[in-house]
């Protein structure tokens, strides 16, 4: 009986260190996501990829819907939302808890078709909605879609919205415009009885000819700019915003153009080409150019570190983000992400 009672409590002990072993393994196995993580979308494997930018390690990976395109982080880090686009036919907007690294509930935002570009500004989410040549905004704090504004305009891309929500910047790359929409203060004319009705606030569209197939675009730091670059033609417009007019426009040769973006100073600007795999980089002064970096087949995606050190290429047909040293402008490493595209960071205070 004490060779049994022995024998039995030898067994539980052991089973005991096991469980124990087992959890301190995978423990230290987690990978909690970082106060600055770098997000990037994965199209061949429907991922969103959690990124440690300093040792380029992909810390997770949470599923996303079957066509995933852009995608942009809440304000306080704890959140990413990534548009499901389908060309134009889908109408779907994942939720993404960046922390618990896990999807949540997704948006359903039809009658919406198509979200591509998406953009997070005071506490709200604005989406371009390409099947319906539409802008809409999506509230968080209130799980409804509170506004949308219709462009009229063909495949209404990419999206900016100024910091005090009152301007929002697209692309419509098939009708080659660019649409300035403003919140503006209208005064209605006084009635032949003498009567004026009061102001109110309406939104107002300009549209800005631009480039032929122009789709990815930035604002200049100091907010002053607009530059957008024509994949059909390499023309790259340059939009004075105060004016709403087009101040210049340069034959980049930069065809097959996909995104573009200034460094944090607005000495520079980045261009990347989806047909050559090149990485165009610009005098923002002079438009002159600097340099021409092969980063790949296939550049898309740009995201710059806030000190202008780095930027990071989603190349999609070579099936890596690309880091590029914005001090050498050389290649200095690869991310492995099958058909990377969408890049964004994610900050918690």
């Amino acid at each position: 009986m004490e060779k049994a009672i022995n024998f039995n409590f030898g067994r539980i002990v052991s089973a005991i260190v096991s469980v124990l072993f087992l959890f301190v393994v995978l423990s230290g196995s987690a990978q909690t996501t970082p106060a600055k993580a770098l997000l990037a979308l994965s199209k061949g494997d429907h991922i969103l990829a959690i990124i440690d930018p300093v040792s380029f390690k992909v810390l997770a990976q949470v599923p996303v819907g079957s066509d995933p395109h852009e995608v942009i982080a809440s304000a306080d880090g704890k959140t990413a939302y990534v548009t499901i686009y389908g060309g134009g036919s889908l109408h779907e907007i994942n939720v993404i808890d960046l922390v618990g690294q896990k999807a949540l509930t997704s948006l359903d935002t039809k009658p919406f078709m198509g979200p591509h570009g998406i953009f997070f500004q005071g506490g709200k989410v604005w989406f371009s909605v390409e099947g319906t040549k539409t802008v809409a905004r999506f509230d968080p704090a209130t799980g409804k879609f509170d506004w949308c504004l219709g462009t009229g305009q063909d495949r209404t891309h990419m999206v900016y919205v100024t910091a005090n929500g009152k301007s929002v910047y697209t692309t419509n790359v098939a009708s080659a415009t660019v649409s300035i929409l403003t919140d503006s203060l209208i005064k209605p004319r006084p009635f032949p009885n003498g009567f004026t009705p009061p102001p109110h606030e309406d939104w107002v569209q300009t549209l800005i000819p631009v480039g032929k197939g122009s789709e990815g675009f930035d604002v200049s730091p100091n907010g002053k700019e607009l530059w957008t670059a024509g994949a059909d033609d390499g023309i790259i417009t340059i939009i004075d915003l105060a004016g709403k007019k087009v101040s210049a426009s340069l034959d980049s040769k930069v065809q097959g153009a996909n995104r573009l973006k200034f460094t944090p100073d607005g000495k520079r600007v980045l261009v990347t080409s989806l047909r050559t795999g090149d990485l165009f980089v610009i005098d923002a002064t002079t438009h002159q150019l600097i340099k021409t970096l092969s980063t790949g087949h296939g550049a898309a995606g740009i995201l710059v570190d806030d000190d202008g050190s780095r930027a990071f290429i989603g190349c999609t047909g070579d099936n890596y983000v690309a880091v590029i040293d914005l001090k050498t402008l050389t290649v200095i490493s690869h991310i492995d992400i099958k058909g990377a595209d969408g890049l964004a960071w994610a900050e918690r205070p």
